[in-house]
């Protein structure tokens, strides 16, 4: 028998960057306890197998091209998505970029800093405040999942744009988890540790990399996008209605060894 306080059937959850890593990570389990899931991203070719796989899952699944540095793009996918579903009961700010260029940083550009701050900042505020906005105007609750990451927590060399957006999620969410509490929304973060993505690979296949990190996680081995798919579906699901304000940590360990 299960436990019927994670079945998130007829609830409708977005997730930006939910063509890969991470967020279809988050979308495979989502799907699979019974939500809607729509998964954005800027590239067609990822959205449509990310889409043809979560529609295995549950065959409602779709995919959205928006890039979320674009305040009307957002508000246009978010309206599409009401239009489709009906509703919006869990949203994902996933959407992010590393920094681009690896350099000291007195000699960062505005262009270097600005284009990390307009995905992984700008993008998650229009995002997260067009899904606020309808789920408040539903009037049935939510939830707000960030995902942030151990620079906010953590010093990062050459990549303080990362950080810096990183850092200020947290603070969006803490101060969401106050507002919206009156409206049954419930905000979280979380943060994950070194994931195998896309993002990563460069490093993964860094010996001097390798040989440092590995032995500071004490579950000694990478964390996978399928490691966040419970979590998911736990801050998706009326199991986690009264938690609220959390920075959750999903890193093996590494954070505190």
């Amino acid at each position: 028998m299960s436990y019927e306080g994670f079945d998130l059937t007829g609830k409708v959850a977005v997730i930006t960057g939910g063509n890969g890593g991470i967020g279809l990570g988050f979308a495979r389990a989502l799907a699979a306890a019974g939500a809607d899931v729509s998964v954005w991203g800027t590239n067609p070719e990822k959205n449509a197998a990310a889409e043809q796989e979560l529609q295995s899952i549950n065959p409602s699944a779709s995919s959205v091209q928006c890039n979320v540095a674009n305040e009307d793009e957002v508000e246009e996918c978010m309206a599409s998505v009401v239009e489709k579903y009906g509703r919006i009961d869990g949203c994902f700010p996933n959407a992010g970029i590393g920094t681009q260029n690896q350099k000291p940083f007195f000699e960062h550009s505005n262009e270097d800093w600005f284009s990390v701050l307009d995905v992984n900042l700008n993008g998650v505020f229009y995002t997260l405040r067009a899904a606020s906005r309808q789920m408040v105007a539903q009037g049935e609750g939510g939830s707000l999942v960030l995902t942030s990451s151990g620079t906010a927590i953590q010093g990062s060399p050459k990549g303080q744009a990362y950080a810096a957006s990183k850092g200020a999620m947290l603070a969006m969410m803490m101060g969401l988890s106050v507002e919206m509490a009156r409206y049954k929304i419930t905000a979280n973060a979380v943060i994950p540790g070194w994931i195998e993505t896309e993002m990563t690979s460069g490093l993964f296949g860094w010996d001097k990399f390798v040989d440092n990190v590995m032995p500071r996680i004490p579950m000694r081995r990478w964390g996978q996008p399928d490691d966040f798919g419970a979590i998911a579906v736990y801050l998706m699901s009326d199991a986690s209605r009264w938690h609220t304000g959390d920075v959750i940590k999903i890193d093996g360990g590494f954070s505190i060894f």
